[in-house]
């Protein structure tokens, strides 16, 4: 999807490059991520209007260390390099990158010294800001043509600007919430120093994909694989528009699903979007084969393998289809490529569960390959998906199993099933629903002795975990009412058969990672 108006990031590896996306388009724009090894392709072929340089954990001073493409500094078109990417734009530039004894991390404050396009509106000369540092090395002498606009403790050279070439550098990350306002800096990039309009918007993104899927498949069939997840919801939502019933979707249920998700996405997409649907119930295949797996990777790998058997077995039934659909998102898209600009060796096992065989020999159709998971939503929103089945929480393709660590049976599933919904059913009466950005039930491998009324029991534990996050990068542990916990508990012992002992999760979670289990 080609954008007139975007900016690209290259990637040299921070775990916090996707945010950065998040920001600018937050403010509107499109942007796309490249590895730092691909960039210069990346470059020729979207021909943005500006240019971000991520952090990433290299130094600069070592040989060999990664580089920008020169095509971009050739260009004349604004940069704006992120930690690494100051420090190797200084470089590359003519200025100097030294190590450091000792680095900054964590918060910090600049000092605004000097006016600069980058703040333009938003900090003044004689300001202290909150920021976020995470570096070793440091930015010892400029490049010609750059001058100092704001320090800290740290940096000298927090923050330096070329007004005339339109580059800046800072050396702490605005794309964490950390700093207050590194998205208002991103956007000011994008918009004031870049001079896009801020006009991308999901009614553009849908009008386009579906003259894009349209062009793609003709008058051909396509194939659709649900798994009851938002992702593949909106994809197929949004190709049945496109191509009308040309499409046809295969749900697999293989048993591991929340409560009441089967009949909803039966009932959604029969009933309500009139969508070509084929059901198999395949809880028993699926059931049966994890009998005795207790490794939550093979655990993965079974369910991944006997979906596309499944899924194989009924595209075949169904025959004439030359294009598979799927709801991969952005982050799939660039986890699937390893630093080393490759695909990667491992497909992340908790999204793509199996993988597409050769065997299939089709065309791939991925609508939603450019989005983040709440532009997901929104796009769902935009097609008019009820908000009950947009706004759910993230489930990953292995459902339940990866939720009960230990040997899977329909014994532990039902037991599980019954204590989560509890759990959901009183976050939603709190009005908690919206706020959290995923909340779950574990049916943890360990056996409590207690005792209830006038008996000893002697059954599972059941963990609870809510997290809040923006998009699923980093999140932290929810914190409820006081009377809420004790009440969920309470009702789950009391109403689900196999539970008499229930525990809370108070993890939070790192940069780095997409999906939380």
């Amino acid at each position: 999807m080609e954008h007139p108006d975007s900016i690209l990031i290259v990637d040299f590896g921070s775990q916090v490059t996707q945010l950065i996306a998040r920001r600018v388009r937050e403010a509107g724009v499109y942007s796309e991520i490249a590895p730092f090894q691909s960039a210069a392709d990346a470059f020729e072929r979207m021909r943005p209007k500006g240019v971000i340089l991520s952090g990433g954990p290299a130094s600069v001073v070592d040989a060999g260390s990664p580089r920008a493409p020169q095509a971009v500094f050739d260009s004349g078109v604004p940069v704006l390099g992120i930690c690494y990417g100051q420090q190797v734009m200084n470089e590359q530039l003519g200025g100097k990158v030294e190590k450091g004894n000792a680095g900054e991390f964590g918060e910090a404050y600049v000092e605004v010294d000097a006016a600069c396009g980058l703040f333009d509106g938003l900090w003044q000369s004689g300001e202290r800001h909150q920021v976020w540092m995470s570096h070793g090395d440091h930015v010892a002498a400029l490049a010609p043509g750059f001058t100092p606009v704001a320090s800290s403790r740290g940096a000298p050279f927090a923050l330096i600007a070329d007004e005339t070439r339109r580059y800046y550098g800072m050396q702490f990350h605005p794309e964490v919430v950390h700093t207050p306002d590194g998205g208002k800096l991103i956007a000011n990039f994008a918009r004031h120093v870049c001079g896009l309009a801020g006009d991308w918007t999901m009614a553009e993104f849908r009008a386009t994909k579906i003259a894009e899927i349209r062009a793609q498949v003709g008058s051909r069939r396509v194939i659709c694989g649900l798994s009851g997840g938002v992702d593949s919801a909106v994809a197929a939502v949004l190709i049945h528009e496109a191509i009308g019933d040309q499409l046809t979707c295969v749900f697999v249920d293989h048993g591991l699903l929340r409560a009441g998700e089967a009949d909803q996405v039966v009932g959604l997409f029969r009933n309500h979007y009139n969508i070509p649907l084929v059901h198999v119930n395949a809880e028993t295949l699926f059931l049966g084969g994890l009998a005795g797996i207790t490794d939550p990777e093979a655990k993965r790998k079974f369910i991944g393998k006997t979906f596309i058997d499944v899924f194989d077995e009924e595209a075949r039934k169904i025959g004439g289809a030359e294009f598979l659909a799927q709801g991969t998102l952005y982050p799939d898209v660039i986890e699937s490529v390893s630093f080393t600009g490759g695909p990667s060796v491992t497909i992340k096992s908790h999204h793509n569960v199996g993988g597409l065989p050769e065997r299939m020999n089709m065309k791939l159709v991925e609508p939603l390959r450019e989005l983040f998971k709440d532009e997901v939503r929104e796009l769902g929103r935009e097609l008019g998906l009820p908000d009950a089945f947009v706004g759910r929480h993230p489930f990953p393709g292995p459902g339940l199993a990866i939720r009960i660590p230990g040997e899977v049976s329909k014994e532990r599933c039902d037991i599980l099933r019954k204590a989560d919904a509890i759990y959901l059913e009183e976050i939603r009466a709190a009005g908690l629903y919206d706020t959290i950005w995923q909340a779950f039930a574990v049916l943890l491998p360990v056996r409590s002795v207690g005792v209830m009324g006038d008996g000893r029991t002697y059954d599972s534990v059941l963990a609870l975990r809510a997290v809040t996050s923006t998009d699923g990068m980093t999140a932290q542990a929810f914190q409820f009412p006081g009377d809420f916990l004790p009440r969920v508990a309470t009702r789950i012992i009391n109403e689900v058969k196999g539970i008499n002992r229930v525990t809370y999760d108070y993890t939070s979670k790192p940069p780095g990672t997409i999906e939380w289990e």
